[in-house]
């Protein structure tokens, strides 16, 4: 089994109102030091090993569905762990 997380997030080209909001938010309690805010999507997938490498079924899987590759970028990382 495997367990993965995948990270989405807006392409730094694409502009991220809730990010912007967040930002005011956190300036008008008085945390001036936040510079910029990206809001994103953290999933945790939990995946059983077959015949098809791991790397390209979740290449896949956000591409399809998970990502909107016009404007997202994605990134995950893969863990082995052992099933319950």
């Amino acid at each position: 089994m495997y367990k993965v997380k995948v990270y989405v997030t807006l392409r730094e080209s694409v502009l991220d109102p809730q990010g912007t909001a967040v930002k005011g938010s956190l300036h008008s309690l008085s945390y001036n030091e936040v510079v910029d805010v990206r809001i994103g999507k953290y999933m945790e997938l939990t995946i059983e090993k077959s015949s098809r490498d791991i790397n390209e079924v979740v290449t896949e899987l956000c591409e399809k569905l998970l990502a909107n590759t016009v404007i997202e970028d994605y990134r995950y990382e893969v863990e082995e762990v052992v099933a319950q």
